[in-house]
């Protein structure tokens, strides 16, 4: 459908009053391509200035050589681009894994956070063997994650935990209990709607339990039926609801992008199970789609303000 000059203009404005008195925008732009440069090129076409580190250059951000940390910098600073968040897998192992070699690799990803300048580091709780999560599972998850959030506060930095499937953290309960034990400055939330339906969750629940602890939003959505990914308000994360709710409750932090509309380099570390098999190839096309539908609920909301 061609947009009339009204309608273009309409759209210029709803984009400016995002970025200036919303929210920024930023995301995961691995999924476009592994080529940081071309990730650059790609988010300063859309206007955007943030991303959210995660793939670079084929590699993870956690397994960067100091060299390539800096590298990366200079790539981000020609280019314009800050980072909003650092999307470390820290916490995305098995609590019966080296808990040590873990705690390593997480005081590595807090010194790239430091050297990219990135308040925020994205963070999980931990899967285990299965079953229902026990006592002392529960113990030795608050202990882990104090133990980070201890170091945290020291570099002045803040994690963020994402409410991933599978984790101790994945549902509404499980997640308001690691806040009202560890939230604060330094341990605060990032509430991704997506993976909240495919645990069956009811995302307008999980938003009023953990509202006072957001400080990050994935913008990412997904059918409860089957837990396909699809573009914002276009599953049953209810986004617009949660927006318009987040907005209106004074939230000014970041909207980052988390297509998974289809594959990229990089996506079989990312997933546990099978719901992002058999995706079409990602690229930039479906980064802009996940870009176009969240701009199109923010019309919305801007409009209905």
């Amino acid at each position: 459908m061609v947009m009339t000059d009204r309608q273009a203009g309409q759209r210029r404005q709803s984009q400016e009053v995002i970025r200036m008195n919303y929210a920024k925008i930023s995301g995961f732009s691995d999924e476009i391509t592994e080529n940081v440069e071309e990730q650059f090129r790609a988010l300063n076409r859309l206007g955007m200035g943030f991303f959210e580190p995660r793939g670079i250059d084929g590699k993870n951000i956690a397994d960067l050589s100091w060299e390539e940390v800096t590298e990366l910098k200079k790539k981000m600073d020609a280019f314009g681009i800050k980072a909003s968040s650092i999307g470390s897998p820290i916490g995305k192992v098995k609590l019966e894994s080296d808990f040590g070699e873990h705690f390593e690799l997480f005081k590595r990803v807090v010194e790239t956070a430091c050297r990219l300048e990135a308040e925020y580091i994205r963070m999980f709780s931990f899967y285990h063997e299965g079953g229902s999560w026990t006592r002392e599972e529960r113990g030795e998850v608050l202990e882990r994650l104090g133990r980070m959030i201890r170091y945290a506060e020291e570099h002045g930095v803040v994690l963020l935990h994402e409410n991933e499937k599978d984790i101790y953290g994945d549902t509404v309960e499980r997640c308001s209990d690691l806040m009202e034990e560890l939230g604060g400055r330094h341990f605060r939330a990032v509430f991704d709607p997506a993976n909240f339906v495919q645990c069956g969750q009811n995302t307008r629940e999980a938003y009023e339990r953990l509202k006072e602890h957001i400080a990050y939003m994935h913008i990412k959505d997904a059918l409860a039926a089957d837990g396909r990914v699809v573009p914002a308000g276009a599953g049953d994360g209810e986004l617009e609801w949660l927006l318009r709710s987040l907005l209106k409750g004074g939230y000014r932090g970041f909207l980052s992008l988390e297509p998974h509309l289809g594959s990229f380099a990089g996506l079989e570390n990312l997933e546990l199970d099978d719901k992002m098999k058999g995706l079409p190839r990602g690229g930039e096309g479906t980064f802009v789609l996940a870009y176009r539908a969240l701009e199109e609920i923010m019309d919305r909301v801007w409009q209905a303000d």
